[in-house]
């Protein structure tokens, strides 16, 4: 080999205080594309093909040990593509969940006109905080317009 191959160019790299935040670093760079459950799932499935213990992996990623399980099932059946399908009821639960009943009893109680004045209410009559978008959802679920 010719000597100029032989030697270092730039600075040499700093070794990482805890590697494990480029992981995270990684999961939080997915979010701004894809939904939390799937940057996790790609993640986890790397971790999985690169031979992660599962305790690992859990600990990395935050999926739980039957999420593990399932990708790890269906990478080895070789079907990819149910590795990466999200099942019904991932996501984040409703903050008014519970509470449909009494808001929808206050909804009919007194007149409202605005999304804005429902998502008023439920701060002041729940202590919740809602987007003037999350109260249109809650409406249309509970079929109270909007």
């Amino acid at each position: 080999m010719d000597e100029k191959y032989k030697t270092t160019r730039g600075r040499p790299a700093k070794p990482l205080p805890d590697p494990n935040l480029i992981i995270i670093a990684v999961v939080k760079f997915l979010q701004m594309f894809i939904p939390e459950t799937l940057a996790k799932r790609i993640v986890g499935i790397v971790l999985i093909a690169v031979g992660t213990t599962n305790e690992q992996i859990i600990k990395l990623t935050g999926m739980s040990e039957r999420s593990i399980w399932r990708a790890k099932k269906a990478l080895n059946g070789g079907n990819i593509d149910e590795a990466f399908e999200l099942g019904r009821g991932s996501g984040r639960t409703g903050k008014a969940k519970g509470l449909e009943d009494e808001i929808t009893e206050e909804l009919e109680k007194n007149n409202y006109q605005t999304r804005q004045q429902v998502a008023d209410m439920i701060h002041e009559k729940f202590g919740i905080t809602m987007s003037v978008s999350a109260v249109g959802k809650l409406l249309k679920k509970t079929a109270s317009g909007g």
